[in-house]
């Protein structure tokens, strides 16, 4: 029997570990099935260069619950260790027995998928356990080795009578972490960590039902037998090559990652490359609608299949974060814990490789089948939008297949919008006014208005539109937006004659003054405009403007503008042709003309859901009044 201090760099390195080097104790197990992963693939790397010369089998991962002494068995069947590699690298804490191996195996090792590090990665076990104990036997023909420590630098190392290869490693559970004996709690931490591991991992057994006997009756039971419970699934869709894989695989594997998403995603994109870095994985895009505050951790990150974090901001680009999936890389580079992304600037190629596949993706899909794309479009153009204003590579590329639906359900390119209005909706200054509307039931009347005068409506309802817009008229040349409800279009656009007034200027000057004495002047600018006798009498606009800016300030954006919180000004523009402006116009009594310009005004109000709380009920009491 050999006894020792445990060579490390520091005095004590386990209340470091306890303490500093995890964030979370229950990454322990994680750590010791990814180490006895390892043990099973080297020792399959070297049965398929002729190195080891044993049988490789078929070798499971097996964990053992021990409740009632308080033991957690972790047992592999893989390469195992002598004892003079248990002094190496056991002992001393800074030696990587994975990187030494991949370094005398760096050629043939390179499509091995050896996952990671002994050492370190496996003194884990000490944040949850007061004893742990290792007994091992190597592949060689040497005896085999029994290595305990309680937590101190001190530990023994004796031989012991274990014949078969491999590792078992036991923990005795410390008083606080009892938690780790309960069968359901390992099985969770099993299930978020080691879901989709490359080799078998069974915990337990489970009760399997067998064909009836042909002459079994029909009363009779079926017979049953006990069969291991593999906790995992060892070769995941993203593993494989898209060409060997169809949609129902996809699809499955989404119900796999997800098992309470009922909904099936719309699509998905297959990542798969080997250079400049090594990256696989399968994005979904769900349904997404109008909603961004979507749960943002659905997408996975996996180093060789051992899950890592949901958390991957940084690898994936931010407008992707609304994707569900999985990420996979040995090139992320991570701490001792598998933890926390590093600086690094293969994570920006990754997160580059990424946005551009999916621009790829989406650009296909628009050429291949354009129908699709468009009944597809407002369930993912939130991400598209998204996309547009954070990346500008991705801008660029989107500019091919971004989709601007009109509001009769026309899908336009931004090339085929500009050829289809570049005609009729020119400022003064020549540049395309683009009209569009963000709710059509809102601002039918306004719709209607602009249709009437054979102007294009855009439909541009997304939670960020004036981020949008103002991208696109900052990045297209003489190119300017406007809604539909704000300043009013006649004052955009050229038209053909002007539109002569019904009333004299001495009218509008005294019609001015009565409507100013009603209208209140902090929030609103009256405007007398010659329009159709047609249009409504009483028209409430927004400064497009000031519009937009409020707009952007509720969804993120206003603050960069300093704008701080902008007033609610209105402009409200008054038909000098319609006939009801003529009729307040000529009336005699005082009373009546206020009514009558409060009532129209309400009604103007009412048709851009301003008119809440006692103004409405003051309004409907009038409205009855004037019934009477």
């Amino acid at each position: 029997m050999t006894t020792g201090n445990i060579n490390v760099s520091v005095e004590n390195i386990f209340p470091l570990i306890k303490k500093f080097l995890y964030s979370d104790h229950e990454i322990f197990l994680r750590e010791l099935i990814s180490n006895a992963t390892d043990a099973t693939l080297k020792l399959k790397h070297l049965t398929s260069i002729g190195e080891a010369k044993v049988e490789y089998g078929n070798p499971i991962i097996e964990i053992k619950v021990d409740k009632e002494n308080k033991l957690l068995h972790i047992i592999d069947q893989g390469i195992g260790m002598t004892a003079e590699e248990v002094e190496k690298y056991i002992n001393e804490v800074a030696f990587s027995g994975a990187e030494e191996f991949l370094e005398k195996y760096k050629d043939s090792a390179k499509e091995s998928g050896i996952i990671g590090h002994f050492g370190l990665g496996f003194y884990s076990a000490f944040m949850v356990a007061s004893k742990v104990e290792i007994i091992t036997k190597s592949y060689k023909d040497e005896p085999a080795a029994h290595w305990t420590c309680d937590g101190s630098p001190t530990y023994s190392l004796e031989a012991h009578d274990k014949t078969e290869r491999g590792t078992e490693i036991i923990l005795h559970i410390g008083e606080d972490d009892t938690e780790f004996l309960e069968d359901f709690r390992i099985n969770e931490l099993l299930v978020k960590y080691n879901k989709f591991m490359p080799v078998p991992i069974k915990f337990g057994t489970k009760t399997e039902t067998l064909p009836k006997p042909e002459d079994a009756k029909e009363e009779d039971p079926a017979p049953t037998q006990e069969i291991d419970n593999i906790i995992n699934n060892p070769n995941p869709a993203w593993t494989k090559q898209p060409a060997d894989l169809q949609d129902e695989d996809y699809k499955s594997f989404y119900r796999e990652l997800y098992p309470m998403q009922f909904e099936e995603p719309l699509f998905n994109i297959h990542l798969n490359v080997d250079y400049p870095f090594n990256l696989t994985g399968i994005l979904y895009f769900p349904k997404l609608g109008q909603d961004m505050n979507l749960q943002k951790d659905r997408i996975q990150l996996y180093q060789n299949q051992v899950f890592v974090t949901d958390n991957v901001e940084g690898i994936v680009p931010e407008f992707l974060t609304m994707l569900r999936g999985v990420i996979d890389s040995p090139d992320i580079p991570l701490n001792v814990s598998r933890s926390y992304l590093q600086a690094d600037g293969n994570v920006k190629k990754i997160s580059s490789y990424i946005s551009r596949k999916v621009a790829d993706k989406l650009n296909s899909m628009f050429k291949n089948n354009r129908e699709d794309f468009e009944q597809k479009w407002n369930d993912i153009k939130i991400v598209i939008e998204y996309g547009m204003l954070s990346e500008e590579k991705f801008f660029d590329k989107a500019d091919k297949f971004a989709l601007y639906p009109t509001v009769d359900n026309a899908y336009l390119t931004f090339e085929e919008l500009q050829e289809k209005i570049k005609e009729n909706q020119t400022d003064k200054d020549d540049k395309l006014v683009i009209l569009y509307a963000s709710n059509k039931d809102e601002q039918h009347a306004y719709i209607a208005a602009a249709k009437d005068k054979g102007y294009e409506v855009l439909l541009l309802d997304s939670p960020i539109v004036s981020h949008l817009i103002q991208k696109l008229e900052t990045s297209k040349e003489k190119i300017t937006f406007a809604r539909v409800d704000a300043d009013h279009i006649d004052n955009l656009i050229k038209k053909d004659e002007e539109t002569i007034s019904k009333l004299s200027d001495e009218e509008k000057d005294a019609l001015k003054v009565d409507l100013e004495k009603v209208i209140p002047a902090d929030k609103y600018t009256v405007q007398l405009e010659a329009m159709d006798s047609n249009a409504a009498p009483f028209m409430i606009t927004q400064p497009e403007f000031m519009r937009r800016m409020k707009e952007m300030q509720q969804t993120g954006g206003g603050g960069m503008f300093g704008m701080g919180n902008m007033p609610e000004m209105y402009n409200l523009i008054v038909n000098t042709n319609h006939e009801l402006v003529g009729q307040i116009a000529g009336t005699k009594t005082d009373k009546k003309k206020e009514r009558l310009i409060k009532q129209s005004l309400d009604l103007a109000r009412l048709s851009q859901n301003l008119l809440k709380g006692e103004e409405l009920t003051a309004f409907i009491n009038r409205s009855f009044d004037m019934i009477k």
